[in-house]
């Protein structure tokens, strides 16, 4: 029987390109090329499609493209990957007679941020009628929206961070409604992941410029209060009989004023502890709530739940991450350790359900 043909698409037109290098390296390095025939393709800066048969050690260095072999997606149902140079040498790569349309068992998006995690692939792959690995589009939308996942946590009773958005600056609202939230706030662009476009702001005097550098990424900007305390999340999926499986949760310990881009990429000075140091009846409370919130925002795939818990107690939920970071110092697959199973199982199962689904 032939192996299943496995697309992990990788980089991308966002912000978090870098990190969708990272993330896809370490998921092409454990993923089970025993079982699978793993086709990777390279989504440039720019967009343009490259399938990559080389080494993967040039992924994260960003040096793939240049042995790239150009392909994009069609959105015609039966075309899948149509291959524009080099057939040849794909089909005997992939075991087949003809590489000019490549049909694969599934996607696996490595992609974060807009243009990957938003719902946009998501979306076109269904358009291909190509199974997606992890969440759909519609969920895909609503994950990446914090001001939307928010509105639709909070009309289910899930408790939120008190918040303003805007999708103009003016100047005296925005003044106004810092100061009813209260020093020190966050701005957050809404559409954007890895703390892209976040400012923490200790003052009025930095407002402005924290808007700024928001809308640089998205036309929406949230202004969000500062919950006192610190935050924990946990991964969880969809298994193969459709349940919901939560891991334990972790707790992220800073020594800095916020958990950054910077420091959540190179834990110079935070440290994650596994599980969260935190009682068997609250890390109980910790797991309900994120499985609640997976629930309510519509997922169907894999995420990473991430809360805030206050030092009276109150959970708040943060945010919903639908393609979290697979890096080799990534929360999600420690998350998963947490509950015995490693990277390659963790692949094999998300894999695994989403070829089930197959018709």
């Amino acid at each position: 029987m032939r192996k299943k043909i496995v697309c992990v698409l990788f980089g991308g037109c966002s912000s978090e390109y870098e990190v969708s290098l990272k993330s896809a390296y370490s998921v092409l390095e454990h993923i089970d090329r025993q079982t699978y025939k793993v086709l990777p393709i390279g989504i440039t800066k720019e967009g343009k499609w490259f399938i990559y048969l080389g080494d993967i050690e040039k992924i994260p260095q960003d040096i793939w493209m240049q042995e790239g072999i150009k392909a994009h997606l069609s959105p015609s149902m039966g075309d899948g990957i149509v291959v524009e140079q080099n057939e040849r040498k794909l089909a005997d790569y992939l075991g087949i007679s003809d590489a000019r349309y490549i049909m694969p068992d599934c996607v696996f998006p490595v992609l974060h941020g807009k243009n990957g995690e938003d719902g946009t692939i998501q979306g076109l792959l269904k358009l291909a009628n190509i199974p997606v690995v992890g969440c759909g589009m519609e969920s895909s939308i609503v994950g990446m929206d914090k001001d939307l996942a928010h509105l639709i946590c909070a009309k289910n009773n899930i408790c939120v961070p008190s918040s303003f958005s805007y999708k103009r600056i003016d100047k005296k609202s925005q003044l106004e409604a810092a100061s009813k939230l209260g020093y020190p706030l966050f701005v957050k662009p809404s559409k954007a992941g890895s703390s892209m476009g976040i400012t923490k702001v200790h003052c009025e005097d930095e407002l402005m410029d924290a808007i700024q550098k928001a809308l640089e990424h998205d036309d929406l900007v949230i202004m969000e209060e500062n919950i006192d305390g610190f935050e924990v999340g946990c991964a969880v999926f969809t298994d193969e009989k459709g349940e919901v499986v939560v891991s334990k949760a972790d707790e992220i310990e800073l020594f800095v004023d916020w958990f950054d881009y910077d420091e959540k990429y190179s834990q110079f000075k935070s440290k994650i502890h596994m599980p969260a140091r935190v009682s068997e009846e609250k890390q109980l409370e910790i797991q309900e709530m994120a499985k609640e919130i997976y629930k309510v925002l519509g997922c169907d795939g894999f995420a990473r739940v991430d809360i805030f818990l206050e030092k009276g107690g109150r959970l708040v939920f943060n945010e919903i991450n639908t393609i979290p970071g697979m890096t080799s110092c990534s929360r999600f697959p420690n998350m998963l350790l947490s509950i015995g199973i490693s990277y390659s199982q963790m692949l094999k199962i998300f894999i695994e359900n989403t070829l089930s689904t197959r018709v």
